[in-house]
């Protein structure tokens, strides 16, 4: 029961905020709330959660001088309320509050305390050495919409075979283009979660939602493909990455989630001194996981081919390595139609460089063919009729 008088206050960042609503929408079932002391060192020790792959516990240890103090103050069945940003977010009731070595929790999830590694380097500002566990609401509405949508368009369309993509899109290409339509193909419904990181790592998020929306809208069926934010917070990282995802699809309503080969959760790795691959793992997880081949461009082919399925060498592949398009877009430099759509190129260059044109409508007018007629041009437009003129072959 809730005490009349003022709770005391734990803050947490966004990322923490929004993982707790993962969880509590039953996203990650059946992780339902946080974990005492017996149940994280089990969980740890086993890669087990009620009889369900999960690769850590799930716990709350919040840093700050301030969350250690009331920390170490507090009694089981007391309330304390969430902060976020300044307001409150939530509210918990405890049940134990017990020490954590913060150095084997960055072992449990991301198998190296290695400060080089990213996500190393951004959860230890961020990892205290005291865990709280207990019965807790948060107010989070993205994650209840994002429910909502889904499975209203499950609903909506009779769905029976929901397919899932986790995509960074950072940013989108023809590689991923080539997979989403494959995948379509052969669903009812196919689910995109655009990851939405914590992280000002890439493209930003609106940009690279933007560039798919833009595919999605005009060259797939629309009934056929819902796209969702996925704020991937730090549990989502490495070779355990793949069994939340399937939890995560799983919970969603999805009955397959779709990834490539190059998956950063595929592999080998590990346990306890056997080698095994991540797929042991996911036997208990009532979700198909599909592999999908390696897209490159072929010089020969003259177009995308799975890696598995060309005859020629690799010296006729061009990679769609995300690195090296992300370089070129960074530099304001149109990536080659073969890599990306223009329109896509267009979209993200001119979302990156707004104004970047002194007298765009005179260099439009001089450059381009029209009509005759002289209206206002855009600068995404500008750059689709430049990539027309770079794939004019006459002359070449």
């Amino acid at each position: 029961m809730i005490s009349s008088r003022k709770n005391r206050t734990i803050h947490i960042d966004v990322e923490a905020l929004s993982t707790l609503a993962l969880v509590q929408e039953g996203l990650l079932s059946p992780v339902e709330k946080l974990m005492g002391s017996k149940e994280a060192e089990e969980v740890n020790r086993t890669r087990i959660y009620r009889g369900i792959p999960f690769p850590f516990s799930f716990i709350l240890a919040p840093t700050g001088r301030r969350n250690r103090e009331v920390l170490e103050t507090l009694r089981e069945g007391e309330s304390v309320d969430l902060f976020c940003q300044g307001r409150k977010a939530g509210e918990l009731t405890v049940e134990e509050v017990f020490p954590i070595d913060p150095r084997q929790r960055l072992v449990d999830i991301y198998g190296t305390t290695d400060p080089a590694h990213p996500g190393v380097k951004n959860t230890i500002s961020r990892l205290g050495d005291l865990a709280v566990s207990g019965e807790y609401r948060v107010e989070y509405p993205l994650i209840k919409d994002t429910i909502k949508r889904v499975r209203e368009t499950i609903e909506r369309t009779g769905a029976k075979k929901v397919s899932s993509m986790m995509l960074a899109a950072n940013p989108f290409n023809r590689a991923h283009e080539r997979m989403i339509r494959q995948v379509v193909a052969e669903s009812d419904l196919m689910v995109i979660f655009l990851r939405k990181p914590f992280t000002n790592e890439g493209l930003r998020y609106d940009i690279r939602r933007d560039a798919l929306m833009l595919f999605v809208e005009n060259f797939l069926p629309r009934s056929k493909v819902v796209v969702i934010p996925f704020e991937n917070s730090y549990i989502f990282a490495g070779y355990n990455e793949l069994i939340l995802d399937a939890l995560l699809a799983k919970n969603y309503g999805c009955n397959e989630l779709v990834i490539g080969k190059n998956h950063a959760g595929l592999g080998l790795y590990y346990d306890r001194n056997r080698l095994n691959t991540i797929f042991d793992t996911l036997n208990n997880i009532d979700i198909d996981i599909k592999t999908v081949d390696e897209f490159v461009y072929c010089d020969t082919c003259k177009t995308l081919v799975s890696t598995r399925t060309c005859p020629h060498g690799q010296h006729h592949h061009i990679h769609y390595h995300s690195e090296s398009i992300m370089t070129l877009i960074q530099n304001g430099i149109l990536p080659p139609t073969i890599l990306v759509r223009k329109e896509i190129s267009a979209n993200i260059v001119s979302a990156l460089y707004p104004n970047r044109f002194e007298n765009l409508q005179e260099t439009y007018y001089s450059l381009m063919p029209s009509s005759g007629l002289l209206e206002k041009k855009s600068d995404e437009q500008f750059y689709i009729k430049l990539m027309e003129l770079y794939q004019t072959s006459s002359l070449t």
